[in-house]
Parts: C-alpha cells; sequence; structure tokens
C-alpha cells in the first residue's frame, strides 16, 4: 500500500459515516413520524425503499470493485449505528414489554 491508496480510503470511511448516519437518522425520524400516522405501513415502506437505495448506491459508487473501500465504508456505516443509539440513547439491553 502506498501513500496514494490512503486518501480514497479515508473517503470511503468518511462517506460509510455519512451513509449510516442518514440510514439510521432517517430510520429514526420514520419510526417516531410513523408511530403518530394514519398510515403507517405506507411510512415505513416507503422509508426502508428511499433508505435502502441510498445506501446500496452509496455503497456501490464508494466500492469501485475494490473490497477494501467496500469493507471501510462498511465499517464507518456500523460506526454510525452505534453513533446513532448511543445518542438517541439506546442501549443493548433488553426492554421489558407489558405481557
Amino acid at each position: 500500500m502506498t501513500m496514494n491508496d490512503l486518501p480514497p480510503l479515508v473517503l470511503a470511511a468518511v462517506v460509510g459515516l455519512l451513509l449510516g448516519a442518514m440510514f439510521f437518522g432517517g430510520l429514526l425520524v420514520t419510526v417516531r413520524r410513523g408511530l403518530a400516522s394514519r398510515s403507517p405501513a405506507l411510512w415505513f415502506s416507503v422509508s426502508l425503499g428511499l433508505r435502502m437505495s441510498i445506501a446500496l448506491a452509496g455503497f456501490y459508487f464508494v466500492s469501485d470493485g475494490r473490497w477494501e473501500r467496500l469493507a471501510l465504508c462498511l465499517a464507518g456505516f456500523v460506526v454510525a449505528r452505534v453513533a446513532v443509539a448511543r445518542l438517541v440513547g439506546i442501549s443493548g439491553r433488553k426492554v421489558r414489554h407489558a405481557p
């Protein structure tokens, strides 16, 4: 690996962070608005389609056929998931629901 290989790899990780923030931030907005909506199924299905399309297109263009870029983009995506969960206050603990 040379120094010329480093900027595209860093850019792939940063784009992964942005894609993850968009995906999971959009999920948060969808859950909040969808639960209060008269047609939550429409909210959830349209949101899923948009979020998945944007994320998959982003992964495709960032990777450019190179597995290293794809792996770093995915790592950034996962880091964004953890960051959004911490910002919202979601932990890994199981939540008790009413019977």
